[in-house]
């Protein structure tokens, strides 16, 4: 496959795992981007946005020095200092307050949370990608779950079918996307969705971005 260098990025890598650090690099340049800097902790991944002002930034979670969540907070610094700066943390885990909070950074566009694990083929990342650094949104449905916790009592008025869409909405996945997945017809999905922006009290909304965000907007609150 050739790269698509019509849609080349620049890129900050935040990795302190060598090995896959060094894979991602390899895997980006593979398909078009560049990585500008390639770090392995965070005061060195704000020093790189500093100094190279990417289109996007790729970090993990835990980094040096004390191997927590040093990652995921300088991210959420990053986006304070840098507004609309398109973020992507990768985690092993979902870290709660720090994904709320970056997901509120910038009214929830351009900014994505994915469990490493969870990403099972090179073409879901590589989108997800695009997609933040495009200001979409993109949200891994484990996290998703977690953060619907907080939120459990109101959900009891969505059916299990409703449940199974807003989750997928969640990921900002469009109505035909949704159909897919779960094998009923584009009539259905509308309908589900109609009846959970309703019920949850969320405006309606036609761009799929758009639906995200109010999605978002309901899980932070």
């Amino acid at each position: 496959m050739h790269p698509d260098t019509s849609n080349r990025l620049r890129v900050v890598l935040a990795e302190d795992g060598v090995l896959l650090r060094e894979g991602l690099i390899g895997l980006l340049a593979r398909f078009g981007h560049q990585v500008v800097a390639a770090v392995g902790d965070a005061d060195a991944l704000r020093a790189a946005v500093a100094e190279h002002a990417p289109d996007i930034v790729v970090t993990d979670v835990r980094m040096p020095p004390g191997q927590s969540d040093e990652g995921l907070r300088a991210a959420v610094a990053l986006r304070q200092e840098h507004p609309g700066l398109p973020v992507v943390v990768l985690s092993q885990y979902v870290q709660r307050s720090y994904a709320a909070e970056l997901l509120d950074s910038g009214d929830g566009s351009a900014v994505g949370y994915l469990l490493k694990d969870r990403i099972g083929q090179v073409e879901d990342f590589l989108a997800a990608i695009a997609a933040v650094a495009g200001g979409g949104t993109v949200v891994d449905p484990e996290v998703v779950r977690q953060l619907l916790r907080r939120r459990r009592d109101p959900l009891q008025r969505l059916t299990p079918r409703e449940r199974e869409v807003l989750a997928l909405m969640a990921e900002g996945r469009s109505n035909a996307s949704i159909c897919r997945e779960l094998g009923v017809s584009e009539a259905a999905v509308g309908k589900h969705i109609g009846n959970i922006l309703m019920k949850l009290d969320l405006p309606p909304a036609e761009d799929t971005h758009r639906r995200v965000l109010a999605v978002l907007e309901y899980l932070r609150g």
